[in-house]
């Protein structure tokens, strides 16, 4: 099952709404093509998951918060508009920057380098009853409250 797309053709257009249209209009009917546009955007998608899947497992980006979500509908709107332009041959200086800018900025986040994701719940799961917050990759260690202490072990 494919994941939802972080944004819609709605979303292109109420954030650019001529620019889409004319990134993607058909050049014998000058209609807009809007298929090309949620391909690109359900391709976009996939990739910012891969890019971000360094740092964070399935679970957690299937869990993603209303604020953490509006910045990946950012990022894979800007993508998406770069695929569609260069798909028609219709690349701009400015559209490639914010393609540029958007895949270093989930990269940076992917590395920890940049910010972090935020999600709607404080784990992705539970090990034996402990939440998770790891990543992938990371070690998660549970195990049984310390018996001995520097403390307890004085008087030996």
């Amino acid at each position: 099952m494919m994941a939802e797309p972080f944004a819609t053709k709605d979303d292109v257009q109420a954030r650019y709404p001529s620019d889409a249209a004319l990134l993607c209009a058909d050049e014998t009917t000058r209609e807009p093509d809007w298929a090309r546009f949620d391909a690109a955007l359900a391709d976009v998608s996939m990739e910012i998951r891969i890019i971000l899947q360094a740092r964070y497992t399935r679970a957690q980006l299937n869990d993603l918060d209303a604020e953490s979500l509006g910045a990946l509908k950012l990022f894979a709107i800007d993508m998406a508009m770069y695929r569609v332009a260069v798909t028609f041959a219709r690349s701009t200086e400015e559209i490639k920057t914010r393609y540029d800018i958007a895949v270093t900025r989930l990269e940076g986040v992917a590395s920890g380098k940049k910010g972090s994701l935020t999600f709607n719940s404080s784990g992705s799961g539970s090990v034996d009853g402990a939440p998770t917050t790891g990543s992938p990759g990371e070690a998660i260690v549970v195990a049984p409250e310390r018996q001995f202490s520097r403390a307890s072990m004085r008087e030996w």
